[in-house]
C-alpha cells in the first residue's frame, strides 16, 4: 500500500511543508503491470510435421531422449541421438490482441538434441513469409514460447522465404523457398481400412487442445540451409491441428 505523510520543518525561519510518499509492494505492482501489457490471444493453426525419428515419434511419448541413430563415417562410429524436425504451419485462426493472425504461414526447422531431462534443446530456426507483418511475427514469436515451453542453445530467425503449403486427406506437402530450403512430403499411413488412422488424447508440446496425430510417414524431410542441413525419408510424421489461448495459460 501508498502512503503519504506530511512533515513540517523549520529552516531559516522559516516553516517548510515536505510531503513523502512512502511506496511498498513495488515489486509486485510492476509485476503486475508487465503481466497486463500482455494482450490476450488464441491460435488454431494445422502443422505438416516430419522428424528423424522412426515411425512413430517416441518424444511424444515425454522420453527422456530421442531415437538412436547409427553413427556416421566408419565403421563402429558412436550412436548418436537426435531429432531433427521440420514443422510447416498454417495458421486457420488468430489473434494477438488487435493483430490478427489468420492464414499466416511459417515454418520451423530444428535438433532437439540428445537429452530432454533439463528440457533444454539443441538449436532451431524460424522461417517467416515475406508478407507477414512486424506485429504478426512479435505475436508468433511470443506464442510458439507457450507452444514449445522449452529452451534452446539456438534459436534464429532466417531471412524470409515463400511458402508452400498444401494437403488432403491422404497427402501433405510443404515447401520452404521452393524446396531449396527445406521440403516435407508426407502419405497417409495404411490402416485397416481407408481411413486414416489417428492418435487421439496425447498431448502435442505445450498446446492445451488438439485434434489428433494423423499419422503420415515422411516421403521426404530435409533441411538443406547451412552447416546444419539434414536430410530423412520414410521416418516419422504426422499433420494435426492445435488449439491455445492466453486463458489456457493463465489457468
Amino acid at each position: 500500500m501508498n502512503k503519504l505523510k506530511n512533515y513540517s520543518l523549520r529552516v531559516g525561519g522559516f516553516m517548510i511543508s515536505i510531503l513523502t510518499l512512502t511506496v511498498t509492494n513495488l515489486g509486485s505492482t510492476v509485476a503486475q503491470q508487465v503481466k497486463d501489457a500482455t494482450p490476450d490471444w488464441s491460435f488454431n493453426a494445422t502443422i505438416i510435421e516430419a522428424c528423424s525419428c522412426p515411425m512413430f515419434c517416441q518424444c511424444n511419448f515425454n522420453s527422456a531422449k530421442p531415437a538412436a541413430h547409427g553413427g556416421h563415417g566408419s565403421h563402429g562410429a558412436a550412436v548418436e541421438y537426435f531429432c531433427r524436425f521440420n514443422r510447416a504451419f498454417k495458421v486457420n485462426k488468430g489473434s494477438f490482441g488487435a493483430t490478427k493472425l489468420d492464414g499466416v504461414k511459417f515454418w520451423m526447422s530444428g535438433d532437439l538434441g540428445g537429452d530432454f531431462s533439463t528440457d533444454q534443446m539443441d538449436w532451431a530456426v524460424l522461417t517467416f513469409e515475406p508478407s507477414v507483418t512486424k506485429d504478426q511475427r512479435d505475436a508468433i514469436v511470443a506464442i510458439l514460447r507457450h507452444i514449445y515451453p522449452v529452451k534452446w542453445n539456438s534459436f534464429t530467425v532466417a531471412t524470409d522465404a515463400l511458402m508452400e503449403w498444401r494437403a488432403t486427406r491422404d497427402r501433405a506437402e510443404a515447401r520452404l523457398g521452393g524446396g531449396k530450403t527445406a521440403e516435407l512430403l508426407l502419405n497417409k499411413a495404411e490402416g485397416m481400412t481407408d481411413e486414416p488412422i489417428i492418435i487421439k488424447n496425447l498431448k502435442y508440446d505445450g498446446a492445451s487442445h488438439n485434434d489428433g496425430y494423423i499419422l503420415m510417414p515422411s516421403e521426404v524431410e530435409t533441411y538443406k540451409a547451412g552447416d546444419k542441413a539434414f536430410g530423412f525419408k520414410g521416418t516419422s510424421g504426422f499433420m494435426i491441428t492445435i488449439d491455445m489461448t492466453s486463458k489456457d495459460v493463465k489457468k
